[in-house]
């Protein structure tokens, strides 16, 4: 490809030149690199739904980049600016996500073009029954080929009813539950799904800060607590990434920026609080303690160590990349920074830990709950009495060897046995801290890769070029 000009690639342009970038630091065959990026089928469906007496028709993608894994994995979003172009992007990034995590699946990404706020409760039921009925039929939702998850604009509520449409339509099939992932807890889903992606933002800094040499290239002190955070996005990921950081890390979020703007605080935002306020008031205007500024873009451009991007895609580009005043930038969305605005960063000595790594932790927990809904058995059944069985015998033989006893705290932590989300996180936080050691490994170790993106993106096509070449492409 030719070098773009400022500000005119689509969301899949910069994607290809980011993997372009990555081709060009490897020993790859240009016909391998070239059926890795192309991108395998897109559907694209429209159907009438009645609503308040009147047929509305709606238009909605399901894109599937690579099937080198089954089922193919990505989430569906509603959006009023939904596209083809965004659902394809969003397809091959997941392919390169699962690769680089090691989770067995392929990529892919759906979207409706709706705007979620103008539709009741029934209205949006009757419309997602008929969007799933249409993505079935046409083969593309099962549990063995095609799964979707959770995206901007959907939820729980989303994946119960598709899963539950797809039940109607196949009613023999016992693995009905797989074929979504982001079930309510009640109905196939798993403990910390809810707040996974924003965990693995938690776990992806945290792990940052372990490796000394890469905090010293970002210019930054050693340690996490006390840094200055400025989050863009405060939607299901950005919410849980500031609640944890700010509880568990001792962070400071001096700034959060919705579209309706930012809401600024030196001395660190109180985010339940701040969560509260917006689920009553509909609003951050009003918070106390804390100045508000419509212009919510501007704010990207604060001083800050960390800036995480958690909304949705090209919010850093080419016009304002110079003007960034970060050291680390975490993108817990997909494709926040543009290619010519990463190369800028990259100039300016800013680290950015990518999207391909840094928001992997939906679909690593998604992969535990479609294991989960395959075996039919929640994770610790049947072990957990068994480890509190075995760690009370543990305490009975400390006392006995030291004399002393035990206190009734101490002995309810030690005896603990690991519930469903414990072990959930253990797995989560075990694959974000192997996914960044992978990325840093390469980045120090190979003088023709300049960042962890490259990096990412390199680790990635090698596994699945890996996989096309062991079993041949057709």
């Amino acid at each position: 490809m030719s070098e773009p000009t400022a500000n005119t690639l689509s969301f899949s342009q910069n994607v290809n030149y980011q993997v372009d970038q990555a081709i060009a630091a490897m020993d790859l065959r240009s016909d391998t690199a070239a059926a890795i990026k192309a991108c395998s089928s897109t559907i694209q469906v429209t159907f009438p739904v009645k609503i308040r007496d009147k047929i509305e028709m709606f238009t909605g993608w399901r894109a599937v980049h690579s099937t080198h894994r089954l089922p193919a994995k990505g989430g569906i979003r509603y959006a009023p600016y939904a596209s083809q172009d965004e659902v394809e992007a969003l397809a091959s990034l997941m392919s390169y996500k699962c690769a680089l995590m090691d989770i067995p699946f392929g990529g892919s990404k759906g979207a409706l073009l709706i705007d979620p706020g103008k539709y009741s409760r029934d209205e949006l039921q009757m419309i997602t029954r008929r969007f799933t009925t249409e993505l079935v039929r046409k083969g593309f939702l099962s549990p063995s080929t095609n799964v979707p998850a959770p995206d901007v604009g959907t939820g729980q509520r989303e994946m119960a009813w598709m899963a539950d449409t797809y039940k109607h339509l196949f009613p023999d099939d016992i693995n009905y539950q797989a074929c979504v992932t982001g079930n309510p807890i009640q109905h196939g889903g798993i403990h910390g799904r809810t707040e996974a992606t924003g965990r693995g933002v938690q776990y992806a800094i945290q792990e940052f800060f372990r490796h000394s040499a890469d905090v010293k290239k970002a210019r930054l002190p050693p340690g996490l607590a006390g840094k200055r955070i400025v989050v863009q996005g405060f939607g299901n990921v950005g919410y849980h990434a500031t609640r944890l950081l700010s509880t568990e890390d001792d962070v400071k979020i001096i700034a959060i920026i919705k579209s309706e703007g930012v809401l600024v605080d030196e001395n660190g935002l109180n985010i339940e609080a701040l969560h509260a306020h917006i689920l009553e008031h509909k609003t951050m205007r009003g918070f106390p303690s804390a100045s508000f500024n419509e212009n919510g873009i501007k704010a990207l451009e604060m001083e800050c160590d960390i800036l995480i991007p958690a909304a949705v895609e090209a919010q850093i580009t080419s016009e304002n990349a110079d003007r960034i005043q970060t050291k680390l930038i975490v993108e817990a969305a997909n494709g926040p920074v543009t290619f010519e605005a990463d190369k800028i960063l990259c100039k300016k000595g800013i680290i950015i830990i990518p999207d391909i790594y840094a928001n992997a932790g939906g679909v690593t927990v998604s992969y535990f709950e479609w294991i989960r809904n395959l075996s039919h058995i929640r994770f610790g059944r049947m072990q957990h009495r068994h480890e509190e069985m075995r760690s009370r015998e543990f305490a009975h033989l400390l006392e006995d060897l030291t004399g002393k006893c035990i206190s009734d705290d101490v002995r309810k932590r030690v005896i603990r046995g690991a519930s469903e989300e414990d072990l959930v996180n253990s797995g989560l936080d075990d694959t974000m801290r192997s996914g960044y050691q992978q990325l840093s490994e390469l980045l120090n170790r190979n003088d023709k890769v300049q960042d962890l993106r490259t990096a990412g993106y390199m680790i990635a096509i090698e596994k699945i070029s890996r996989s096309y070449l062991d079993v041949g492409v057709y």
